[in-house]
């Protein structure tokens, strides 16, 4: 081992403190980690069993595109589900954001209830909302429009507030001087230095709407997933094979668009 140069300066020893916390973590992680697997009965063994049975099941689903012409109206109605979906969520978004973002609103009250809901909002998830309202609003793609407009607006009243109480209070305070108003203030002071990115939170939440409009349909509320559901339970597995390509294509080109469409905004 070469000696160090002379002069260099030797790297200084971590403090016990951050050691142990250190070694608690770790401990910690791993405890976790043996626990959940026992309880959960996880086993390698088994996995690397199955893993045969897994490439057998999907050598048998070879895509019929004969079925292709009959998945083209499922999939536009998963499209029309999400787009929906997300322009009503984002339309009841708006003003509950500011209602819960702490620089827009002085009344604590309003500001503990808005978060409240958006909180109650976000802890149920949108496959449940679909369960719970295809009874209620009949099997089709109501249900999918409704729970992804609560969905959506869960998530874009939350990543949007965070955004209003991120943003610089310089020009707040320069509207405010001017004698204007709460509203005023947010219109010119608020909104644009917040528009590009909650343009950019649509376009993200459509994307995974459009994949929850797939999902939820297992559930009764439209689009394709309804088909795929039915496909799947007269074992007609080339069928299922063909709409999973169709959605893989799908979702592939939703994705380039939205990451090209947010590069433009940010």
């Amino acid at each position: 081992m070469l000696p160090e140069p002379a002069g260099t300066p030797a790297i200084p020893e971590r403090p016990a403190g951050q050691r142990k916390v250190a070694a608690a973590t770790l401990a910690t992680f791993v405890a976790l980690f043996v626990v959940s697997a026992w309880q959960t009965g996880f086993s390698v063994g088994d996995l690397a069993t199955g893993t045969g049975d897994f490439f057998r099941f999907f050598g048998r689903m070879v895509p019929n595109w004969g079925y292709l012409p009959r998945v083209w109206g499922p999939i536009l109605e998963t499209l029309q589900i999400a787009y929906l979906g997300t322009l009503f969520g984002t339309a009841l978004a708006l003003p509950l954001l500011f209602l819960a973002s702490a620089n827009t609103t002085t009344d604590r009250v309003t500001l503990a209830v808005s978060r409240s809901v958006l909180t109650v909002l976000r802890s149920i998830p949108d496959l449940l909302y679909a369960a719970l309202l295809a009874p209620i609003l009949a099997i089709g793609p109501l249900p999918g429009v409704v729970a992804l407009t609560l969905f959506s607006l869960a998530v874009l009243a939350k990543l949007g507030s965070e955004t209003v109480e991120a943003a610089d209070p310089g020009p707040m305070e320069a509207v405010r001087a001017t004698g204007a108003g709460r509203n005023r203030v947010i219109v010119y002071a608020v909104v644009p230095q917040v528009a590009a990115t909650m343009t950019s939170y649509v376009l993200y939440v459509f994307e995974i709407n459009v994949r929850a409009s797939v999902i939820i349909g297992l559930v009764g509320a439209g689009g394709i997933g309804q088909d795929l559901l039915a496909r799947l339970n007269f074992f007609a597995y080339g069928d299922v094979s063909t709409i999973i390509v169709v959605i893989f294509v799908l979702v592939l080109a939703i994705d380039a668009l939205s990451v090209w469409a947010r590069s433009k905004l940010i």
